[in-house]
């Protein structure tokens, strides 16, 4: 006990130098020498939430007030970087939809289906890539990381301007995948260090809600653009110019504001870092460690839940890369003029943001993804099989855009699956892993989807629309089985938290409110006592970098 004692003394000596610590804070002066399963693995291949709580940390329970005013630093920092880069990166992205309304088709003399593959290409170098950032995300710095992209994808966007036939657009796309693979993987890498599991689908459902706003600013900016009269630029090139710049102007408040980890914020003095780590324990997920494991890379092949979440993000990315690329196009079907069609985009981005937010909040209050997920998929159903059933004659374009914007829910799908596998999946390797498995399916169903829509097809679009419909219809069976896989997981979990002693029935506290939590986890605390186990046993794991099928504490999210 003389080391238990002592490491006791030098945190309550660290704490007591600090005057903003709240007086209500609880610390267990009960923790054991070594936290349980904390010597599994060496110091240096364990999370680096260690750096700030030591090697073998007491339990701290951080209470309501302490975690509203640290999750008020971390929101207020981090949000709004976030959304502004992910609405930089759609924006980028969507240029060609909105170059497309202003005849970069026939001013670069694109044939067939040329311009389905510069959408195309896009994902087809984010696939390539992905495996390789996953790795370098895993190694550097994520913000100093992330920032070089940014900025490099926005000299590429700029740089398309130039370009003036098929080759040059073709290449000048593929490098913007590249550059772009990285945004999404390391917005839900810094997701899953900041927040509980509980506020992360909020977050994720905000920041790729960036998506959404994009539609409502870009269609206003390219309605704007393409207004301008110009002797030396075409409008399309004037877009790429515009879009290309502004994102190589904003990228330095990646470097300036966004923290590679807690440890690292200078926004946090320490007690808060200690805090921002302390209410993560719960989450059973770490936070980052800086060491590529083969062992979890296994886990990621043996999962059963990779495939699922490969199969899901596939049927939710096909549909979603169709009617991104050629949504503008499908409206201009219905009888509408180039600037009609801009405009008439803009109710579709509004209702997208609106349901990613709504689906992201009711997810939160029922703690729940999947029976939101199962909803999200009907409208679109429904939607699909009129614009199948309807005509295309212009007394009918009114009763057809209606029908196309009912297919806006679909984009809520996307970032509900974000966080549904992110969530449930631990282990620092096996999270960026299994984040590539994502993307990569979401490339592949991207690099698809606008194959599957050709001008040749035009207004109807038959082909693609049902594709779509298809994948509606097998993603909602896709949920449901694995709604029931994550429940036969968690009863083998509790069974074996039996077998070690443990309580089996536990509350999983990171999705609880900060003040539910509060109280919950000691209620937790009381139910390991019953069964004769040290109360500190609960969440001892939860910084051993350990994936979620090693960890008995790991609660899988329905």
């Amino acid at each position: 006990m003389t080391g238990s004692a002592s490491l006791t003394r030098s945190l309550e000596e660290e704490l007591d130098k600090k005057p903003d610590i709240e007086h209500d804070e609880i610390v267990d002066l009960e923790a054991p020498t070594q936290t349980p399963g904390a010597g599994s693995t060496g110091s240096s291949r364990k999370d680096a939430a260690l750096t700030i709580l030591g090697e073998s940390p007491p339990s701290i329970i951080v209470t309501a007030e302490q975690d509203r005013a640290v999750l008020r630093k971390i929101d207020l920092w981090l949000m709004p970087v976030i959304f502004i880069v992910y609405f930089l990166q759609q924006l980028d992205k969507s240029s060609l939809s909105y170059a497309s309304v202003f005849g970069i088709q026939e001013d670069a003399h694109l044939r067939g289906k040329q311009y389905s593959w510069l959408g195309s290409i896009v994902y087809v170098a984010q696939l390539v890539w992905q495996p390789i950032s996953s790795y370098l995300i895993v190694r550097m710095p994520v913000a100093k990381y992330l920032f070089v992209n940014v900025f490099m994808w926005g000299v590429v966007v700029s740089c398309s301007a130039a370009a003036h036939n098929f080759s040059g657009l073709i290449a000048a796309r593929f490098f913007l995948g590249i550059f772009e693979a990285t945004v999404a993987p390391c917005f839900i890498t810094i997701t899953q260090m900041w927040w509980r599991r509980r506020e992360q689908t909020m977050r994720l459902g905000i920041w790729y809600a960036a998506n959404a706003a994009t539609g409502l600013v870009g269609s206003l900016l390219a309605w704007g653009i393409g207004h301008i009269k110009s002797n030396v630029l075409l409008p399309w090139q004037t877009i790429f110019l515009f879009v290309g710049l502004l994102t190589v102007v904003l990228s330095p408040l990646v470097w300036i504001i966004l923290p590679d980890s807690p440890p690292k914020a200078r926004f946090l003095n320490h007690e808060e870092k200690i805090f921002a780590v302390e209410r993560l324990r719960a989450n059973n997920m770490g936070m980052e460690a800086k060491i590529w494991k083969w062992e979890q890379v296994w886990d990621v092949v043996l999962d059963l839940k990779t495939y699922l979440w490969f199969a899901m993000l596939f049927l939710c990315a096909l549909p979603s890369g169709g009617i991104g690329t050629f949504g503008p196009l499908i409206i201009k079907g219905f009888g509408f003029n180039q600037f009609e069609t801009l405009l008439f985009n803009i109710p579709f981005a509004a209702m997208q943001l609106v349901l990613t937010i709504v689906a992201s909040w009711v997810a939160t209050r029922i703690k729940l993804k999947s029976p939101v997920m199962l909803f999200l998929t009907l409208p679109p159903i429904a939607g699909a099989v009129a614009l199948l059933s309807l005509g295309r004659g212009p007394e009918l374009r009114n009763t057809l855009l209606g029908c196309y914007y009912v297919l806006s829910f679909f984009n809520a799908l996307q970032p509900m699956l974000y966080s549904w596998s992110s969530q449930n999946t631990a282990g620092h390797t096996k999270k960026l892993c299994t984040t590539a498995a994502v993307f990569v399916a979401q490339c592949v169903g991207n690099i698809v989807g606008p194959l599957l829509y050709t001008s040749e097809e035009a207004p109807e679009y038959r082909r693609g629309l049902i594709a779509n419909l298809v994948c509606w219809i097998a993603l909602a069976v896709t949920v449901i089985i694995t709604s029931a896989y994550l429940t036969f997981l968690n009863r083998r979990h509790a069974k074996t938290r039996h077998r070690a002693g443990k309580a089996a029935d536990i509350v999983d506290t990171s999705l609880e409110s900060a003040k539910d939590a509060e109280r919950l986890q000691q209620l937790n605390r009381d139910k390991e006592r019953k069964e004769g186990a040290d109360p500190n046993v609960l969440n001892a794991k939860a910084f051993d970098d350990l994936t979620d099928t090693r960890n008995e504490d790991f609660i899988y999210v329905l």
